[in-house]
C-alpha cells in the first residue's frame, strides 16, 4: 500500500477564509417530470422541497440511492436544469466536476487547460502555473502532450478534477469524483480536500454511499426527493 504525500502545493489551488455567510442555500427545491408515454399521464415527483445551506470551508456528502433526486439537484444547482420551484442561491465562484468527464477528445491536456483558462478569464501564465501544479499533484505531468482520446479512465478523472480546480472555486461540486482513482491518487484526492477546506474552500460530494465518514463535516441523505436527515 502507498502512504499519502507528504505536503501538497501551498501557492495557488485554495484562497484564504473570506466572510462567514453560507456559500450554497438551497431552499424549497421542486421539480417533477411527466410522464406521457400510457393514456393516463402521471407526474413523477422527483424533488420535493429540498432545503439545505453549506457554510465556508466544509466538506459535505450528498448521498441517495438511485433515483433520490441526487442527479437532478446536482443539475439544477450548477444552472443545468431550471427548478419548478425554490431557490438556489451561490455565493463566489462555482467549480463543478461531473461523474463522466466532459472533455474534447482531440484536446491534449496541456491545450483542455488552455480552453478551460481562457473561460475562466485567468491570463496564460497563471493558467500554466496551476496546470503545472495539477499534473504534480495528482501524478500525471507524462501526458500532459496526449490526446485526452487517447487517456485511461482514472487519468481523464484526474484532468476532470484539475480544471474544476484550475479558478479557485469556492464552492466545488464533485459527481462521483474518485471512480476510477488508484490508491495513491484517492489518498492525494482526500489530502487536496483537507487542504482546501483549510484554505475556505467548501466541497460537496455526491455519491450513493459514503465509505469513510471521517472525512466530511456533514452528510445529507436523500430519500424520494427530500431531506431525510443530516448528520454531523
Amino acid at each position: 500500500m502507498t502512504s499519502a504525500p507528504e505536503t501538497l502545493p501551498t501557492s495557488d489551488l485554495g484562497h484564504a477564509a473570506g466572510a462567514a455567510a453560507d456559500v450554497l442555500q438551497v431552499s424549497d427545491v421542486r421539480k417533477s417530470f411527466r410522464r406521457r408515454l400510457s393514456v393516463h399521464p402521471r407526474v413523477n415527483h422527483v424533488l420535493r422541497g429540498v432545503t439545505f445551506a453549506l457554510p465556508p470551508g466544509a466538506i459535505v456528502g450528498l448521498v441517495g440511492e438511485n433515483g433520490s433526486g441526487k442527479s437532478v439537484l446536482l443539475k439544477i444547482i450548477v444552472g443545468l436544469m431550471k427548478a419548478d420551484s425554490g431557490t438556489v442561491s451561490l455565493s463566489g465562484r462555482l467549480g463543478y466536476c461531473p461523474q463522466v468527464p466532459l472533455l474534447y477528445d482531440k484536446l491534449t491536456c496541456d491545450e483542455t487547460f488552455q480552453l478551460f483558462g481562457h473561460a475562466y478569464g485567468l491570463g496564460d501564465d497563471v493558467t500554466a502555473a496551476r496546470a503545472t501544479e495539477c499534473f504534480e499533484l495528482f501524478g500525471f505531468a507524462r501526458f500532459r502532450s496526449e490526446l485526452v482520446e487517447n487517456l485511461s479512465g482514472g487519468t481523464k478523472q484526474k484532468l476532470n478534477l484539475s480544471v474544476a480546480l484550475l479558478h479557485k472555486p469556492d464552492l466545488l461540486l464533485l459527481d462521483e469524483p474518485y471512480s476510477g482513482f488508484d490508491w495513491e491518487t484517492y489518498l492525494r484526492f482526500w489530502q487536496l480536500t483537507d487542504f482546501l477546506r483549510a484554505a475556505g474552500t467548501t466541497i460537496l460530494i455526491v455519491s450513493h454511499f459514503i465509505e469513510e465518514r471521517s472525512h466530511f463535516d456533514r452528510i445529507v441523505h436523500l430519500r424520494d426527493g427530500v431531506v431525510v436527515d443530516e448528520a454531523a
